[in-house]
């Protein structure tokens, strides 16, 4: 269960302003679960635990069929899990942007074991990401990776036509065909039910695919086939993160002062809107939680930042940052607050040495699990941190695992919901996004964007 403290936040506010603000997070809440809100064509995800666990139980959205992904396709994914393992197949492209690999790429970095690309003694294949950038020698050294394993492909996409992941494919899928006879059994295609580029060409190639809900937007679509796919394919036991996500959507589900959800949005509201607090920094202090952050921001970021408002999401890994973003946290402009997650156990124990020499002055942590240092670190980090006049939020669970990541998942998209519809703006549409990708395709010389081509031109 995750829990949400708010402690590190109490010099800074007064009960009366926070509890101001958790009514007013009730009353956003009243319009996520009611789905009367704007956007409320994109709820799907608000069920998909219950939907694709116990599709009799689940609860019937606005107008929207119940599940919103078809029954059996977790089996579905592990029948492709199943299928790929017996072609020997070890290493696994997952192409997409955004939502669209940012989801199973942290499930896939913080459920897998550290070094997993080095190890032998692997028991899935390696899962890596590609279609997120356009770096000519991030492709280069992918296809020279491919060339040295036995690959297949992922390609997740709702058009086929976003330039970063379409390009990518491209050149994967190119290699794929000249390099295996049943190359069509080694592309998955994740995208629109009836229409798009790459619908067509999985039809007229044969692909498996798999659908991408359209009441699901992309940045809550991690437990959808957008990410339980590659999830599965990882080796990630997917059905225990789903129990933990829905152990989320019950809690959630329920009125109440004490909701994490509701905790979290009234917070985080406040500090924007009363002291001034425009950026808000998700603390994580194991290195395997790195993409939370990564997923959290596109969640957030594109969910709230629009109609000139938002609360700036940025993250930071310590103790390493600790040495790096520590000293503005701790000295510089008075602009941000944290968000802590706290995880409670290690799933691993390592405890240190005593030295006959001492020459490193580490002897009185003789006997110590590595652990308690980090627990101490951040203690001594959060105490530091409000003294220097940084407000502090704390997500807790009891450790790194399935269950708790699927909780963790649920419990931000649903705290996002609320929080938005607190701040005032619609969290299920991006409209901003489109402005870079009209430029860029003028640029570039894509047919229809010549006049826009014309007038970027005479600004550079």
């Amino acid at each position: 269960m995750v829990t949400v403290h708010v402690g590190g936040c109490s010099s800074f506010v007064k009960d009366a302003q926070y509890k101001q603000y958790v009514d007013k997070a009730l009353e956003a809440f009243d319009e996520l679960k009611g789905e009367e809100g704007a956007g409320n064509d994109f709820l799907g995800w608000k069920h998909l635990p219950s939907s694709v666990l116990c599709p009799a139980a689940a609860g019937v959205g606005r107008g929207f069929p119940v599940p919103a992904i078809p029954e059996g396709t977790l089996e579905a994914c592990e029948a492709v899990r199943d299928d790929w393992k017996a072609k020997g197949v070890d290493l696994v492209v997952v192409i997409g942007i955004g939502g669209s690999y940012l989801g199973a790429r942290c499930a896939v970095e913080a459920l897998s074991r550290n070094f997993a690309g080095l190890r032998k003694d692997k028991s899935a294949p390696d899962v890596v990401f590609a279609g997120n950038n356009l770096s000519e020698e991030y492709v280069a050294d992918l296809l020279d990776l491919c060339a040295e394993r036995n690959t297949a492909c992922v390609v997740i996409s709702k058009s086929g036509t976003t330039t970063e992941p379409a390009v990518a494919f491209r050149l994967v899928k190119e290699f794929i065909e000249k390099n295996y006879k049943d190359a069509a059994e080694r592309i998955i295609a994740i995208t629109d039910a009836k229409k798009g580029a790459l619908k067509t060409l999985a039809t007229q190639e044969g692909y498996k695919t798999f659908v991408v809900p359209d009441n699901v937007g992309g940045r809550f679509s991690v437990l959808t086939p957008v990410g339980l796919l590659p999830i599965v394919l990882a080796g990630i036991d997917a059905r225990a993160m789903l129990e933990g996500a829905l152990e989320m959507e019950k809690a959630l589900s329920e009125r109440s002062e004490s909701n994490p959800a509701v905790q979290y949005a009234a917070m985080r509201n406040l500090l924007y809107a009363e002291l001034g607090k425009k950026v808000e920094v998700m603390v994580t202090y194991n290195p395997k939680l790195q993409y939370l952050g990564e997923w959290w921001k596109q969640l957030y970021g594109e969910s709230e930042g629009k109609d000139g408002k938002g609360i700036f999401p940025a993250s930071v890994n310590n103790t390493a940052d600790l040495h790096s973003m520590g000293q503005f946290i701790q000295e510089g402009e008075r602009i941000l607050f944290e968000t802590v997650i706290n995880v409670k156990n290690a799933t691993r124990s390592v405890v240190i040495g005593s030295d006959a020499q001492n020459l490193d002055q580490l002897n009185y942590l003789a006997g110590q699990h590595v652990e308690h240092c980090d627990a101490m670190a951040q203690l001594g980090t959060k105490l530091a941190h409000i003294d220097g006049g940084v407000p502090q939020l704390e997500v807790t669970v009891d450790k790194v695992d399935a269950f708790n990541l699927g909780g963790l998942f649920y419990f931000f998209e649903f705290a996002c919901g609320v929080s938005a519809y607190l701040l005032g703006v619609n969290p299920f549409n991006q409209p901003g996004v489109e402005a870079y990708k009209k430029n860029m395709f003028a640029l570039l010389g894509k047919p229809g964007y010549e006049e826009l081509a014309a007038r970027l031109k005479t600004r550079i």
